[in-house]
């Protein structure tokens, strides 16, 4: 009898439980109302519990925004963010002068490495219509000899992602190549840049009644499939259950059969770094004594300052997506 492909299975909370290399994942989904003159939400902000406002009330929450929904200046160091704006825009701003507007499909990729400060504000660009924002934000870990690199980000704009999109399947292809798709490269010193990380990030939708076969992956190779979005699916013979992360066997057959609705699923992959973990708040280092490390340097420096007029800074609500980078380069989505 072959053995189970699925090792475990877990509720989708806030965060998600995720495995070595991953730290972190979260889903944000946020139907924001109409945006005011600052970008903000054109609807009372009473009884909110503003600076920290996790709770959803009226479907949405400002998380440490005041007047802007997101997440003004905090500092990392020793991993890296990946950010998929799946639905509305995320302005960015950091401590090297790098800044960026980014949403409907982008990915940025940023490694923290020996330390920076950054903002991500949720801009309600919409004055005459609601402002859905929704994104997953995901921390791949770094090992040891990388924790202290330089920082680091790269755009992966939605026109460069390559996409699977057949027979009422698409599978957007953010790291890791599948089928001959090789998405544009993560940052230099990431954990993806190896290539027997096999680090594979796919968003994969399935319209009703299609089916989709996951490809296998070398033994020892972590792997988990979050359905957060759907109805009825089956992996197999095994029917999957809609707000579940799902831990699985990479070296297992796994198709992926879907019912009557459109369902939705975040797969994460990697070879695990097999190191310590060293973790408390925005710093994720392989000893406590590195993680005493990082706040004093942060307290001392931190981490090259902070050159924005605002601890939240967004763009005019004209802007368009772009980024300008630490060394002034400029880019923009192709048209």
């Amino acid at each position: 009898m072959s053995a189970d492909p699925i090792l475990a299975a877990r509720p989708l909370g806030f965060p998600w439980e995720t495995v070595d290399p991953f730290l972190f994942c979260v889903h944000h989904d946020d139907d924001y109302p109409e945006g005011n003159e600052q970008m903000g939400p054109s609807a009372s902000l009473a009884g909110r519990n503003l600076g920290s406002d996790f709770v959803v009330k009226d479907g949405w929450r400002m998380y440490h925004g005041q007047r802007v929904p997101g997440f003004p200046q905090h500092p990392h160091r020793g991993f890296e963010t990946i950010t998929i704006a799946r639905k509305g825009y995320i302005d960015h701003s950091d401590s090297l002068g790098a800044t960026a507007r980014f949403g409907h499909g982008d990915v940025q990729w940023m490694t923290a490495g020996s330390g920076i400060v950054h903002s991500e504000m949720f801009p309600l660009v919409n004055r005459d219509d609601r402002n859905r924002t929704e994104l997953f934000q995901i921390w791949l870990n770094l090992p040891a000899a990388d924790k202290m690199v330089d920082p680091y980000f790269t755009m992966l704009w939605n026109e460069d992602i390559p996409r699977i999109d057949r027979d009422g399947v698409d599978v957007a292809v953010i790291a890791g190549s599948l089928d001959g798709l090789a998405p544009p490269s993560p940052p230099p010193d990431s954990w993806a840049t190896r290539p027997d990380s096999h680090v594979q990030i796919l968003t994969i939708r399935l319209d009703p009644g299609a089916t989709w076969r996951v490809p296998t992956a070398p033994l020892g190779v972590h792997r988990a499939l979050y359905f957060f979005e759907g109805g009825s699916l089956t992996m197999g013979d095994a029917p999957l259950s809609k707000g579940t992360g799902y831990f699985v066997r990479p070296e297992a057959p796994l198709v992926l059969q879907n019912g009557q609705a459109t369902s939705e699923l975040l797969m994460l992959q990697g070879r695990p770094i097999g190191e310590p973990v060293a973790h408390h708040g925005p710093f994720v280092m392989n000893s406590r004594a590195e993680l005493q490390q990082a706040y004093d340097d942060y307290r001392r420096t931190r981490f090259g300052g902070w050159p924005w007029k605002g601890n939240g800074p967004v763009h005019p609500r004209e802007s368009g997506r772009f980024a300008v980078h630490a060394d002034g380069r400029a880019e923009a989505p192709k048209a």
